[in-house]
Formats: C-alpha cells, sequence, structure tokens
C-alpha cells in the first residue's frame, strides 16, 4: 500500500500518522520529544521511532512522501542535517508552526497561536503563510511553558536576592530544588520541557508572582497576534497544551475559532504537496 506520512513534532513529542491515497489515516503513533535544533540526535531517532511505529500500526505499506513540521527546523542547517539521515526521497521539512496553520486553518485566512513547551504564531492570507516568533527559550517562546516556567525561577531568585516580596508559590519552588544554588543547578541542566514541568501549576495558581507571570504572558501574546492580524478583522486560532488557557483570557478581544483540523493533519496536506 502507498501511504503518506505525516509528522508532528515538538518540545514534549512526536506524532506521526499515515494515511492513503484517499486521505483516510491508516496507523497513527506518538513517542518523545523532537526538536531537530537541540536535540538533533534524540529528535532523528524519535521521528523514525514515531514513523515505524505508525506503519506497523497500518498494518505495513511504503511511505510515497513525507511531511514533517518540526521544532527547530527555522533553525539554519538544521533541515538539511535531518534529510540526510532519513530514508525518504520526497520530504518536505518545515517548522511544526506551518503544518499547524495548514491543519487549523485549511484554506482560509486567520491567525494561528501555538503554544505549548515553546510558542509560535502564524497568519495565512490566500494561503501565503508569515510565521514569527519560535525562536526557542533562549531568545523568545513568550508565554510559552517552558517560558512561563523560567519566569518562575527568575522570580524567586530576585525574591530570595531581596528585589521582590516572596510568595509561597516561590518559596515552594526555591525548598523543592534545595535552596537558591539548587535552583541554579537545575537551570543548567534543563531543557525546555524540564522548565515547562513547571508551567500547569503557575497557570492554576493565584499566587502574587504566578498572576504576574500569566499577565505577562497574555500580554506576550496579545501583541504577537495583533501584529499578525494588522488592520484585519482575522479570526484567531489557538493550539497546543496552553492554548485553551490564553483562548480563555482573550475570550473577546479577538474572535476566535476552533480549529478545523491538527498538526498532523497539517503535515499529510504538505506530504501530499511534495508527492
Amino acid at each position: 500500500m502507498q501511504l503518506f506520512l505525516g509528522i508532528d513534532g515538538g518540545g514534549t513529542g512526536c506524532r506521526a500518522a499515515v494515511a492513503d491515497a484517499a486521505g483516510v489515516i491508516r496507523g497513527r503513533a506518538a513517542v518523545g520529544p523532537a526538536n531537530i535544533a537541540s536535540d538533533p540526535v534524540g529528535a532523528a531517532a524519535n521521528i523514525m521511532a514515531a514513523a515505524e511505529a505508525a506503519l506497523a500500526a497500518a498494518g505495513g505499506g511504503v511511505v510515497v512522501a513525507a511531511g514533517l513540521g518540526l521544532a527547530g527546523a527555522n533553525a539554519a542547517g538544521a533541515p538539511e542535517r535531518l534529510r540526510a539521515v532519513l530514508p525518504w526521497s520526497r520530504m518536505a521539512v518545515v517548522t511544526d508552526a506551518i503544518t499547524a496553520v495548514k491543519g487549523a486553518l485549511g484554506d482560509g485566512d486567520g491567525v494561528v497561536a501555538a503554544l505549548g513547551t515553546g510558542s509560535v504564531f502564524a497568519v495565512q492570507r490566500a494561503g501565503a503563510i508569515r510565521q514569527i516568533g519560535g525562536r526557542g527559550l533562549v531568545l523568545g517562546d513568550e508565554a510559552s511553558g517552558a517560558w512561563i516556567g523560567r519566569a518562575m525561577l527568575t522570580a524567586a531568585l530576585r525574591a530570595v536576592d531581596g528585589f521582590t516580596a516572596m510568595t509561597p508559590l516561590l518559596a515552594g519552588l526555591v525548598d523543592e530544588m534545595g535552596g537558591p544554588d539548587g535552583v541554579v543547578a537545575f537551570s543548567l541542566r534543563a531543557r525546555p520541557a524540564d522548565f515547562a514541568a513547571l508551567a500547569p501549576r503557575v497557570v492554576e495558581s493565584d499566587d502574587p508572582a504566578a498572576v504576574a507571570v500569566m499577565d505577562r504572558a497574555e500580554a506576550d501574546v496579545a501583541e504577537a497576534v495583533a501584529v499578525l492580524r494588522g488592520a484585519q478583522d482575522l479570526p484567531v486560532v489557538f493550539l497546543g497544551g496552553l492554548g485553551t488557557v490564553f483562548a480563555q483570557r482573550m475570550a473577546g478581544r479577538f474572535p476566535i475559532r476552533a480549529p478545523a483540523g491538527t498538526a498532523l493533519h497539517g503535515a499529510l496536506l504538505l506530504a501530499r504537496e511534495v508527492a
């Protein structure tokens, strides 16, 4: 059976699906993270593991084309290095923002705000896609889970140093990590997913420090959406693990629409385009 392969890989997980010529999904799989900039070797291994598992779930077949939407694909050289170690002759490697837009909007115009471990924003107008953000935690990823977790640890150390008031949540974080030096040690070994693991308690908290971080995150999301919408009254689709959180916070500010499909659907559409 000839199959099209779609891959949606991010800082938290890698999802794969294979579809037949009629567009029917025959197999799916999910494995670990696939950021091809921060961990190219691990990402390649997880992409192959997800693809092989999806093919097995489909009962086997031949991949005629692959569409890969991956975190880190906007890092210079990363897509080329990945293509060199993958077996498919026809493939497209783009950022996960591009496949998210394709899946969420289909052929329609609109803005997509994808907020998970990382963050990225994009707009589609008449089929043309413009992306902003998505440059990783070191240089951006504002309002992402990783950004929120890091911001809380930064706030905790500032409180320890006396710049701001210590709060119960900040004190708890410092104690859990074995004091200020433990926070620093964590920061030196932590990957974005490790910082993002702290985000759920921040999102759900009414601690003053958590409220301040979430207010800043909301302002950053609103600014990115406004830049992409410009003067047009475009709908906004929120995606990712934190998408619902920010959609609720911004209800009434923008016209919010449910996604037409997932980034994995977008990756399958991309595979068809390159077949």
